[in-house]
């Protein structure tokens, strides 16, 4: 490993997490990357470690003389209300006792059902199991910031796209694009979303994670807004596939679905996202952290190479 003194701890080895690990690592700084099974990217910057990050004992082990943490964890959909606020506390204790620099990575669930753009001031007003989760897992994070125990700031996505992304698009539209097959989203397809890569996720991150102003507030990752529709239409376009057939997956059919599949029975509480304008506004972000949001034609084919296994 380099001699670098400059350190960060990563929780979590999903498609984030390790894009995380090696853009932090491919610029010269070391990186401990913290699963369950000790999983991650290689690279001769990343230590793997296997542990229990719901420790807090061992976690303030793991990040004592780290400058960051980076919460990048990601508890079963399914097991958010259970497996989140432990998680959430050992991170917060980790971050309080060794000192590091806490970077949480989020989403818009807290906001609850909005009209118009989606910004970093808007209040905590969760309307959905899941978003009470999220919300109170900033709003301790937060308070701890304002009582002067760590340094926090959030940084929130929308729908993520890019590959390893565990994202309903991926897993219920992708491989049917590329089989030439129809596919089936929840929600209206002609909507306009936000969709957040991978890439721009991690670089969020990093930013704010690197800025003296990103600090005790929340930061929007750069996403390009397009509705589903449109997006698989370029999507086939640009890998030689067949023109696709998107259809609405009803409320109806995603809780007919839901009674055998306990993931897809989560997303019947999040369908306002959906079935209506979601659209994530990230101008501070680009003017203070400098990020903007990678083009969707170069972010598409990378879908193409991972070809996820249709749910």
């Amino acid at each position: 490993m380099s001699s670098s003194s400059v350190f960060h701890v990563v929780v979590g080895a999903g498609a984030t997490g390790s894009a995380t690990a090696l853009l932090l690592a491919e610029s010269g700084e070391r990186v401990r990357i913290v699963t369950r099974r000790g999983t991650g990217p290689e690279h001769p910057l990343i230590e793997r470690v296997a542990a229990d990050a719901t420790d807090a004992a061992r976690l303030v082990e793991l990040t004592c003389g780290a400058r960051t943490l980076f919460n990048c964890a990601m508890p079963a959909y399914d097991r958010w209300p259970t497996d989140w606020p432990p998680l959430a506390a050992a991170l917060l204790t980790a971050a309080e006792r060794s000192g590091a620099h806490y970077v949480m990575l989020g989403n818009v669930y807290g906001y609850g059902p909005v009209d118009g753009p989606m910004t970093e001031d808007l209040p905590m007003a969760p309307s959905t199991v899941k978003g009470r989760v999220r919300a109170a897992m900033w709003t301790d994070a937060l308070a701890a910031h304002v009582a002067g125990r760590v340094r926090v700031t959030e940084v929130r996505a929308s729908d993520f796209v890019g590959a390893g992304a565990a994202s309903l698009y991926n897993f219920l539209v992708v491989p049917h694009v590329l089989a030439g097959t129809p596919a089936a989203l929840p929600g209206d397809p002609d909507a306009p979303r936000s969709w957040s890569y991978i890439g721009d996720v991690a670089r969020t991150l990093v930013a704010a994670a690197r800025s003296t102003e990103s600090w005790g507030r929340a930061w929007h990752v750069p996403s390009s807004t397009r509705s589903a529709r449109a997006v698989t239409a370029r999507l086939a376009e640009l890998t030689g596939s067949p023109v696709p057939r998107l259809t609405r997956m009803t409320a109806e059919e995603v809780r007919a679905i839901g009674k055998e599949n306990p993931i897809i029975a989560e997303v019947e509480e999040m369908l306002y996202l959906t079935e209506n304008d979601s659209i994530l506004d990230a101008t501070l972000t680009t003017k203070i952290l400098d990020v903007t949001a990678a083009p969707l034609d170069t972010v598409l084919p990378e879908l193409a190479a991972t070809r996820p296994e249709a749910a």
